[in-house]
């Protein structure tokens, strides 16, 4: 899921996984779901009503590409989208299948809004358990308020919280998915990424390992955006995508660093009574007082795309830190394989993938391993 969004577990808000069955199956599944797990049913149920309505009101691309009353700015995206899939078909050698050779129209500018929960003195996400991709960090809701109302019951139960616009999703291959106009108002970059993204998700998707496989294509869509364009003879937009993906890399060490530092805070004061709580809660506002500092100091001055009030302004809390972690684990390491290819990214991504399938269980530890890490 690009960025943030899953439909039955929650992409930056910029993706995930969604249903993994044509829609007849589907409906067995959901069937089967509603006598074996209730409260999940309904969630799915929703899903499934608002997938149906997404791909009921597909139009090809090209249709739209070829209509003269299109207007011109419309055109020159869609024509991105159409070259940017073809790239990831034919360069990168990613499963394309028939998706984003359609389009659909939502009757409102956000597709999903995802939620996102941790414990407030420990570095442990809330999870959701959902069947196909098994358990998650995130939730994606249709339901709008249904999000609002979960926030709040997380908070009301201790936990930090998370809530945030999604803007594109990926069946994993399962459906053909049509670009959408929330996906579509983003500049002709950040659209040949996120069609990178969602592509390399219907390539590989390892079940139960969502940081990897965000991550993982958070390096393909970047990596594979610049490489479209250059292609293309548009060395500006090139740059950009570049200066775009070091802003990533240099935010996803930051929150790797965080993350170490909270974990150890937390583990040097162990136990389960108040005091214990106590303590931990009063190292983990020392942690994040010293984060801000350094966000606004060392990090804001660094960044090329990102306008530096992001430092003094972001969120700082266990949830948020983790669903960052999410799409920025591991860059490095996705990095260091790169280059050890001379920059071929098909190789790359041919590299990581038999990695990941011989090593189900922890797949980002074998990564750093063949990257020369520890």
């Amino acid at each position: 899921m690009r960025r943030s969004s899953q439909l039955e577990g929650g992409g930056r808000v910029r993706h995930g996984t969604g249903w993994r069955r044509p829609l007849g199956a589907l409906a067995l599944v959901v069937l089967g779901t509603i006598v074996l797990f209730a409260p999940t049913a309904c969630y799915l149920t929703r899903g499934a009503w608002e997938e149906a309505k997404i791909l009921g009101r597909r139009r090809p691309i090209s249709v739209i590409v070829a209509d003269p009353s299109t207007r011109p700015a419309i055109r020159a995206k869609l024509r991105v989208v159409e070259g940017a899939r073809a790239f990831a078909r034919d360069s990168l050698g990613l499963k394309t299948g028939e998706s984003f050779t359609t389009y659909s129209r939502l009757d409102h500018d956000t597709l999903v809004l995802v939620l996102s929960g941790a414990y407030r003195d420990r570095l442990v996400p809330y999870t959701w358990w959902f069947p196909v991709v098994g358990r998650v960090p995130y939730k994606g809701y249709f339901d709008f308020a249904a999000a609002r109302q979960a926030k709040s019951d997380l908070e009301a139960k201790g936990f930090d919280t998370y809530l945030r616009p999604s803007d594109a999703f990926s069946t994993l291959g399962f459906f053909d998915d049509p670009l959408l106009n929330t996906t579509l108002r983003a500049d002709s970059m950040e659209l040949a990424n996120t069609v990178i993204h969602e592509l390399t998700h219907n390539t590989f998707y390892a079940p139960g390992q969502v940081n990897f496989n965000e991550s993982f294509a958070s390096f393909v869509g970047a990596r594979g955006a610049a490489a479209f364009f250059r292609a293309r003879g548009d060395s500006a937009a090139a740059q950009r995508v570049d200066a775009r993906w070091q802003d990533d890399q240099l935010l996803g060490a930051f929150w790797a660093g965080l993350t170490h530092s909270l974990d150890s805070a937390f583990k040097a004061h162990p136990g389960d009574t108040e005091s214990d709580k106590a303590a931990r809660l009063t190292a983990r506002a020392q942690v994040y007082d010293r984060a801000r500092r350094q966000l606004v100091d060392n990090i804001a001055p660094r960044l090329q795309t990102i306008s530096p009030t992001y430092a003094a302004r972001v969120r700082l809390d266990n949830a948020t830190v983790l669903a960052h972690r999410v799409y920025a684990s591991g860059l490095d390491s996705f990095e260091t394989l790169w280059q050890q290819k001379n920059g071929d990214l098909r190789a790359t991504v041919r590299q990581v993938i038999d990695i990941a399938r011989r090593n189900k269980q922890h797949p980002f530890d074998a990564i750093r391993r063949a990257a020369g890490g520890r």
